[in-house]
């Protein structure tokens, strides 16, 4: 699954993209978050404020604990504004 970061989340995670490979008990975005935090203390600074995190789904916005799916894409960023 390809994992895409933007604005200060892909700043803290030190790259604007990755491809991962969750195990099968990760089965909601929010599981995914989890999981990935404990990848490395990058992801765990970027995802330590769950509230400042939303996410879309093969570029669809949703809620964190949408499941997977087998999902080819999560988006991770911080909340959008618009003016």
């Amino acid at each position: 699954m390809r994992m895409v970061y933007f604005a200060w989340v892909r700043e803290q995670v030190g790259v604007p993209e990755e491809d991962v490979a969750p195990p099968a008990a990760v089965v909601t975005i929010a599981d995914l978050v989890d999981w990935l935090a404990g990848r490395s203390e990058a992801h765990a600074t970027a995802f330590a404020r769950r509230d400042r995190l939303r996410a879309a789904r093969d570029q669809e916005f949703v809620p964190l604990n949408t499941p997977i799916d087998g999902a080819a894409e999560i988006a991770i960023f911080p909340p959008v504004t618009g003016g």
